[in-house]
């Protein structure tokens, strides 16, 4: 029994993104090299040396990853005792990222991650993504998460950022307005 509807074709699946096509062959990749350059290291020295030296870099990725989230919670209750937002640009985030890519075995996840230890990286990383969040989030379509975001957060002159609402008063119109909330600092 036909319903006179279409019937859905595999043309009609939206394409795949370039992220989903080339993340799992970066990801191949990236082991393979990490997997030769232990091969190579293993050759040029011993064993036990590159065996050394992932047990190292496992124990410094867990201090690391220790440490940030010890400072990330210390800032999370500080701001909330003090009744304010937490302070942004800690770097904890790229700290535990940089522990984890340190736990993680292989040369290069820990040439990256000791890269992100470093507090001028982590700054030039986080302005970085900063400026890529505020671009995608202008260019957000209206009705989606990033326009709520967008719609949610006015910025005052001193840099902090003040939740509300934008009602604009349109003359001639006559629909009835409920109670306006009291404006707070």
């Amino acid at each position: 029994m036909t319903t006179g509807a279409p019937t859905p074709s595999s043309a009609a699946r939206p394409p795949r993104s370039r992220l989903r096509t080339f993340l799992p062959l970066g990801i191949a990749a990236w082991l393979v090299l990490e997997i030769w350059l232990l091969i190579v290291m293993a050759g040029a020295s011993s064993g036990l040396t590159v065996f050394l030296l992932l047990v190292a870099g496992f124990v410094l990725g867990a201090v690391v990853i220790k440490r940030a989230g010890r400072r990330a919670f210390q800032n999370l209750s500080q701001a909330v005792q003090q009744g304010t937002a937490p302070a942004s640009g800690g770097g904890s985030g790229l700290m535990m990222l940089g522990g984890l890519l340190l736990m993680i075995p292989g040369l290069i996840s820990d040439a990256v991650g000791l890269l992100l230890l470093i507090p001028p990286v982590q700054k030039a990383l986080g302005r970085y993504a900063e400026r890529v969040v505020e671009r995608k989030l202008g260019k957000a379509a209206p009705g989606t998460l990033g326009d709520a975001f967008q719609q949610a957060r006015m910025h005052r002159p001193d840099g902090k950022v003040v939740q509300g609402e934008v009602i604009r008063d349109e003359p001639g119109s006559d629909a009835p307005q409920g109670p306006r909330p009291p404006l707070t600092h």
